[in-house]
C-alpha cells in the first residue's frame, strides 16, 4: 500500500524570475559577445558563448518545473519512478524540473450504475481522436433473495482522498470504482427481497437502511484505492417486465385482503358496540336467535361493497 505525502514545494514567483532573466542574459551575453568577437581572445569568447547557451538551457528547463494547482486538485510528483509526494493545496509552484507531474481531481463525483465506458482512442502518434466518455446508467437485472428478477440501479458520489493509492494501486481508478460499485449493487440486491411482509428489512421497504448498507459494501471495496464514498442511493427499483404484472396483481390482492381484514375488524366492533348499548339502556330485550340475526345483518351492511336497500316488512297480506 502506498502512503500518501505531501509535499510543499517552493512559490513559483521567484524561480519564474530567475528563469526569465536568466534567459534574457544568455541573450544579451551573446550578442555582447559576438559584437566584440574581433577584439577578444578565442578562448574568452568561446567561454562566453558556452555561458550564454548554459544560461538559455538552464532558464528554458527550469520553466518546466513551474505547476499551477488549482482548488481541489492535486498534482503527484515522481522522479525517474520514484514517489515523491503529492501537491494538494492551490496555488502556484515550482518544483524539480525531472518531476513527473500527474494530476489528479479532488473534486466530489457522481455516476449512475449500469453505465458504460469507452475508452479513449489515440492515433499512431499518440494524439487523441476521440475522448473518454461515460453513457447513462441503465437499471441491472438480479434475482432478490426470494429469486425474483428485479432491476434496480444506484447513483453513487464519491471523490479521491489519497492521491497515490488512487494512482499507483489500480490501472483506472474511474473504471474501478464503476465496476466494483456495480458488483456491490448486485451482492445488496440478491441478500434481500424486494418486498416484506413480517417488517423485515427489504429493497422497497427500507429505503434508508439498504442505501446505508450499500455505502458500506461500496467503501470496503474501493478502500485500496483511496476512494471514500460520500452518498450512495438508490435510484430506480422495480419488478422485471416478464413479472411485473403478476407482481402487480399479487401487490392488488394483498392490498384487497388488508382492506378487508380492517373492515372486519370494525364491523365486529361496531357490532359489539351496538348490541351493549341495547342491553345498557334497556332499548329492547332479544334472545339468541334475534341477536344472532341481528349481528348477520349489521356485519352484511357494514362489510358489504354496495350500498344496502332496506326491505321494510308491511304485515301480512
Amino acid at each position: 500500500m502506498h502512503q500518501e505525502k505531501k509535499f510543499r514545494p517552493m512559490a513559483g514567483w521567484i524561480p519564474l524570475f530567475l528563469c526569465l532573466m536568466s534567459k534574457l542574459f544568455a541573450v544579451g551575453l551573446f550578442f555582447w559577445t559576438v559584437s566584440l568577437a574581433d577584439s577578444r581572445p578565442t578562448g574568452i569568447t568561446t567561454l562566453c558563448l558556452l555561458l550564454a547557451a548554459v544560461c538559455m538551457l538552464g532558464g528554458f528547463i527550469g520553466l518546466f518545473g513551474l505547476i499551477a494547482v488549482a482548488p481541489n486538485q492535486g498534482r503527484v510528483l515522481l522522479l525517474f519512478g520514484n514517489y515523491k509526494g503529492s501537491v494538494v493545496e492551490s496555488g502556484f509552484y515550482w518544483v524539480n524540473p525531472f518531476y513527473t507531474k500527474s494530476k489528479i481531481s479532488l473534486r466530489i463525483r457522481n455516476f449512475e450504475t449500469g453505465a458504460t465506458t469507452t475508452p479513449e482512442t489515440k492515433d499512431a502518434a499518440g494524439k487523441v481522436l476521440t475522448e473518454k466518455r461515460r453513457s447513462h446508467g441503465r437499471p441491472s437485472k438480479v434475482n432478490d433473495r426470494d429469486g425474483n428478477p428485479v432491476e434496480i440501479s444506484a447513483v453513487v458520489v464519491w471523490k479521491v482522498v489519497n492521491t497515490a493509492e488512487a494512482l499507483f494501486e489500480v490501472d483506472d481508478y474511474e473504471d474501478y470504482v464503476g465496476v466494483q460499485s456495480e458488483a456491490a449493487l448486485r451482492s445488496l440486491a440478491s441478500r434481500y427481497p424486494y418486498d416484506s411482509e413480517d417488517h423485515e428489512v427489504s429493497l422497497r421497504g427500507s429505503t434508508q437502511e439498504i442505501s446505508d448498507q450499500l455505502g458500506k459494501d461500496i467503501q470496503e471495496r474501493l478502500d485500496r484505492a483511496g476512494i471514500e464514498i460520500v452518498e450512495s442511493r438508490i435510484s430506480h427499483l422495480a419488478y422485471a417486465q416478464e413479472i411485473a404484472a403478476a407482481m402487480l396483481q399479487r401487490q392488488q390482492a394483498q392490498a384487497v385482503v388488508a382492506a378487508r381484514t380492517k373492515i372486519v375488524e370494525g364491523a365486529v366492533g361496531m357490532v359489539q358496540m351496538a348490541l351493549e348499548h341495547l342491553a345498557k339502556d334497556n332499548i329492547v330485550e332479544l334472545d339468541n336467535e334475534r341477536r344472532a340475526a341481528m349481528v348477520q345483518n349489521l356485519l352484511v351492511v357494514l362489510c358489504s361493497d354496495r350500498h344496502t336497500q332496506p326491505v321494510i316488512n308491511t304485515g301480512a297480506s
